[in-house]
């Protein structure tokens, strides 16, 4: 790469870690009113009980933290990039948290929220919540995790073979 491209590329990773950053600060903002903030204030008012209201929400909203967190390592590596890091380890660590974020994103949507509703309302439902979404978020976190490590593996063999020359 030329040093215009190079510096090209740097300045899109900068944006995207802004954009990044901005997206994950105000969707987790309105999370945290609709999880938190509105049972709080349901009772303030004496409508319900907190920790009921509380622990009857905040289960739905654990898996799009998750994916949160994954965006959020995206714009994280992305802004290692953009200050000079090398890509290789920079896509290698930024690859397992991804993956790591929307495959346990994706355990919680199909398996834990389902479960955890089901034991709130007493025993009613399924065990399982078929949410192809979080299925596929799952499979595709699971093969970014492995992603990540294969390119670990290929940079300490790549710095292996840079010693032997």
């Amino acid at each position: 790469m030329s040093q215009t491209e190079t510096a090209r590329f740097r300045l899109m990773c900068r944006q995207f870690n802004w954009l990044a950053i901005f997206m994950v600060c105000s969707v987790g903002a309105l999370m945290a009113m609709m999880y938190v903030v509105g049972p709080a204030v349901l009772w303030a008012r004496g409508r319900v009980g907190y920790p009921d209201v509380l622990l009857g929400t905040v289960h739905y909203g654990l898996p799009a933290f998750c994916y949160l967190f994954g965006v959020w390592s995206i714009g994280s590596g992305l802004g290692q990039i953009a200050k000079g890091r090398l890509i290789q380890p920079a896509l290698a660590a930024t690859l397992r948290r991804v993956g790591l974020a929307l495959g346990v994103g994706g355990v919680l949507s199909v398996f834990i929220v389902t479960n955890v509703q089901r034991v709130m309302t007493g025993g009613n439902g399924g065990f399982l919540n078929f949410d192809v979404g979080g299925m596929t978020l799952g499979m595709i976190g699971g093969a970014l995790f492995l992603l990540g490590r294969v390119l670990d593996q290929a940079g300490r063999v790549q710095a292996e073979l840079d010693e032997m020359i």
